[in-house]
């Protein structure tokens, strides 16, 4: 197995007063992990109960992409910003 390196720019994780828990880690990448064309690797992470609720990653081969429920769609990747911000604003419509 290859690995790339790997710089750790953030990783927080809480645990809200209802029990969900939102995660985010983000990592710089010397170079951009195929398909995506930019330089990060994330996954933002929003569930209860042992279930996704919202989840944004990109993986090798598959890209960037988001999944709301059960729902998984591509996503366009612009900015580290708005990136956090869709992803709050999907938390914010879940409930």
């Amino acid at each position: 197995m290859q690995y790339i390196k790997a710089v750790l720019l953030a990783h927080t994780k809480e645990i809200r007063s209802d029990g969900a828990i939102v995660e985010v880690v983000v990592w710089e990448l010397l170079e951009p992990l195929s398909p995506s064309t930019h330089s990060f690797k994330y996954r933002l992470y929003y569930g209860a109960d042992n279930v996704s609720r919202v989840r944004y990653d990109n993986e090798r081969g598959k890209g960037d992409h988001r999944h709301i429920g059960e729902m998984q769609e591509e996503y366009t990747f612009t900015t580290i910003d708005k990136l956090f911000d869709d992803f709050e604003r999907d938390i914010a419509d879940w409930g």
